[in-house]
């Protein structure tokens, strides 16, 4: 029986692997889909630390951190010191910005294609993982697992 867990995780390297497709097809072998919330939110609020991308994104700081510093060796952003030593301020490149336009096209295909995919499936997949973080909030997995006596 496959738990959930796998389940979860291969549906979402089915979409992942299919928009890293869309980008190679089109010469950036090197962007990777986890950027676009990234690079979406630099245009619209400007740069900013690491810190306050994750709240942004909604993501943990260590996960936007990993994904900067993924982007940074991949020449999609630059990384200065900001007024704190201990912050650094993401930027987006030259090379991000020439982007632009293809990175708007896919992220609007995808949404189709989840609208297309929503309407095959029983519950749209957004409104169901939306309640499901919902209820994690009211009472998250840990306390739902209880306390095992081995």
């Amino acid at each position: 029986m496959t738990g959930l867990g796998t389940l979860m995780r291969h549906v979402h390297e089915l979409m992942d692997n299919a928009i890293a497709d869309v980008y190679a097809g089109v010469g950036l072998p090197e962007y990777r889909p986890r950027y676009s919330p990234v690079v979406r939110t630099l245009v619209e609020q400007g740069p900013m630390a690491i810190r306050d991308l994750a709240k942004a994104i909604g993501v943990t700081h260590s996960a936007a951190s990993q994904t900067v510093i993924q982007m940074r060796r991949d020449g999609f952003v630059t990384m200065e010191k900001g007024a704190d030593a201990r912050h650094r301020i993401a930027h987006l490149t030259d090379k991000s910005r020439a982007a632009l336009p293809l990175i708007e096209a896919e992220w609007q295909a995808t949404a189709r294609a989840m609208r297309e995919l929503d309407a095959e499936l029983p519950v749209p997949l957004e409104e169901m993982l939306g309640a499901m973080l919902r209820a994690l909030g009211r009472r998250d997995f840990r306390a739902r697992i209880g306390d095992l006596s081995l």
